[in-house]
């Protein structure tokens, strides 16, 4: 079984050199954000995921969850271990103190979150969506409905899920047949059918908050006809204890490729107790909400995945003995060499390395935005950082979790044959790293979401920010010379592609739409490439500021630019094929009738 080591020395370096937090005071909190508190607060993180959360990363793998009599037992040890998060008040960190919670940064909670679910991810999925059906009550619900859910949601006493997929319709929601009909007391009875519904029932908590999509009697078809509410698992007295169970009941927990160890279930609702959430038939406005935060909590999970298979590659690359350096013996002490000596092995760390090390920047970076959209001082840097969360947000989940994918695949290549084999434990990585790239939006759905509706945005003015803030930070430090050949130079050649192809799906995706989704998953890889590129850009003038400065951990420093310039060298460059294949337009994918495949 995998070991996992904290990044800690990692985020200290990325949140106070890189991004300097403890600078950032226009934003709310930031000012407590200092070195101390960050450390405190990321080592005791760190702590619950490397000592309770990963020994039952495999636990859970292999017992998976069972559904007996209607009732779902999580495997050995994740009660436990809950009771310890709940205990400790971490599912409240980033939550509103009126209802509990601590109130502290998105950024401090993404990063504490990407730890957590890097040492056992399906573990991490119940409080993950308890965090976005709590987002969406809070934005949305009435006060009857905040005051009656959202503090026991904030302490993790009850837990959430959102209910959206149905047998006949998954991404096309118009097709949705769940039914709500209205009662005289203000409620509804919802009646259907969900499927797939993460955490839809377990043994962690004493009630679970379904949020389910459903269609009001008499309501339009389509999506203009549709309905959010929360419907409970026991019904919740006027006190606040609990009451009757509700008609909501688990028929099936599905046996997955991974992530066995959260319950994936298929939710029956007959005649079931729900309150409307926010407005009759905008419902969808409210589950965006809640599915905006998912999708940048699904890419956290594909760098989280493909952190932990890193590290336990790396390990493994230093202390297996095979074949002899083609440049001469490295271990004359031993049978052979090990594997980190060989030149390809090296790319596949280094490969694995600068996504997980610049993922890490670009995720923290973007958590900075969603801190200024909500908390700064100053409203049009709050509509501006607005504006780029949502561009950045398909960016964030499609190209994190392809990348995350591969880069796992990655690491069970360095393992050989010892890879497939389940007790290295890589295999596990491989297959709970394969959902991220499917669930609350497939890598497709994410690339024509950004191609059809972020790029466009208000005539193109977030893109436009983008582009700006990019340019602007190449000229702030184009006089830097240990930046300029290795870092700025290649991030400008890759901007440039961007903004080509940007320019392209204006021109000719206005005369043929395929042409513009037929590249439009190169554009969001390409995209994906140039936010990695900036992110590494930051992090290699911090760690040459701190060389020049004098340093007591010159390592650190120097191996943080040599992981930088490879990027910038081997990987970046990658902006060009994706720019060749979208000016190719929609001819070489539309042109084949569908009868020939």
């Amino acid at each position: 079984m995998p070991n996992y080591e904290p990044p800690l020395r990692d985020y200290r370096f990325i949140l106070h050199e890189a991004l300097k937090v403890q600078d950032e005071t226009a934003i709310e909190g930031y000012a407590d954000l200092t070195e101390d508190f960050t450390g405190a607060v990321l080592g005791e993180a760190g702590k619950i995921a490397a000592e309770v959360l990963a020994p039952l990363n495999q636990i859970g793998d292999r017992q998976g969850c069972r559904l007996e009599n209607g009732a779902v037992r999580t495997p050995d040890g994740f009660r436990d271990a809950f009771a310890l998060m709940r205990d400790g008040g971490w599912p409240g960190m980033e939550c509103d103190p009126d209802y509990g919670g601590q109130g502290m940064p998105t950024l401090l909670n993404l990063c504490v979150g990407t730890m957590q679910s890097a040492a056992n991810m399906a573990f991490m999925m119940y409080s993950g969506l308890t965090h976005g059906a709590y987002l969406a009550i809070h934005s949305h619900g009435t006060d009857e409905l905040k005051a009656k859910y959202l503090p026991k949601l904030v302490s993790g006493d009850w837990t959430g899920t959102m209910n959206l997929t149905e047998p006949q319709c998954g991404t096309d929601l118009g097709m949705l047949r769940t039914r709500a009909e209205p009662q005289a007391d203000g409620s509804y009875k919802i009646t259907g059918s969900k499927i797939f519904i993460s955490a839809g029932e377990h043994d962690l908590a004493e009630n679970i908050v379904h949020l389910v999509l459903a269609r009001i009697t008499g309501a339009p078809e389509g999506i203009k006809g549709i309905s959010l509410f929360v419907v409970p698992k026991f019904l919740v007295n006027d006190d606040g204890s609990l009451g009757d169970r509700n008609g909501v009941v688990c028929s099936k927990v599905e046996e997955k490729m991974g992530i066995h160890g959260n319950s994936t279930c298929a939710m029956d609702y007959d005649g079931a107790a729900g309150w409307l959430v926010g407005a009759e038939h905008k419902g969808l406005r409210a589950m965006f909400t809640m599915m905006n935060e998912a999708r940048l909590l699904v890419g956290m999970q594909g760098l989280a995945v493909a952190s932990a298979a890193y590290q336990a590659a790396a390990a493994y690359a230093k202390e297996r003995l095979q074949g002899r350096a083609v440049t001469g013996i490295a271990n004359p002490d031993g049978p052979a060499d090990p594997l980190i000596v060989h030149a390809d092995v090296r790319r596949l760390l280094l490969d694995q390395k600068s996504f997980v090390d610049g993922g890490r920047g670009m995720l923290s970076w973007v958590a900075m935005l969603i801190d200024a959209e909500k908390r700064h001082t100053d409203p049009a840097m709050r509509e501006k950082a607005g504006d780029m969360v949502a561009l950045l947000t398909p960016v964030v989940k499609g190209f994190l979790t392809e990348e995350g994918y591969r880069m796992a695949g990655q690491a069970q290549q360095v393992f050989g044959g010892h890879g497939y084999i389940e007790e290295t434990g890589m295999s596990q990585f491989v297959r709970d790293a394969r959902i991220t790239m499917i669930y609350e939006g497939a890598t497709g759905v994410q690339a024509l979401d950004l191609v059809g509706r972020k790029l466009p945005l208000k005539m193109g003015k977030p893109m436009m920010t983008f582009f700006e803030y990019v340019k602007g930070y190449i000229k702030a430090n184009e006089d830097d010379l240990t930046l300029a050949k290795h870092f700025l130079e290649p991030l400008k050649k890759a901007s440039k592609d961007l903004q080509s192809a940007a320019v392209f799906f204006m021109q000719a995706g206005m005369k043929n739409p395929n042409a513009a989704l037929a590249g439009s998953v190169d554009f969001l890889h390409l995209f994906g490439l140039v936010a990695m590129g900036l992110s590494w850009t930051k992090m290699a003038k911090a760690a040459s500021v701190a060389l020049q400065h004098g340093t007591d951990d010159p390592d650190y420093y120097n191996a943080k630019l040599a992981t930088g310039r490879y990027y910038m060298s081997r990987v970046l460059p990658e902006t060009a094929l994706r720019l060749a294949r979208i000016e190719t337009g929609a001819e070489p994918v539309m042109d084949m009738p569908a009868e020939a495949f």
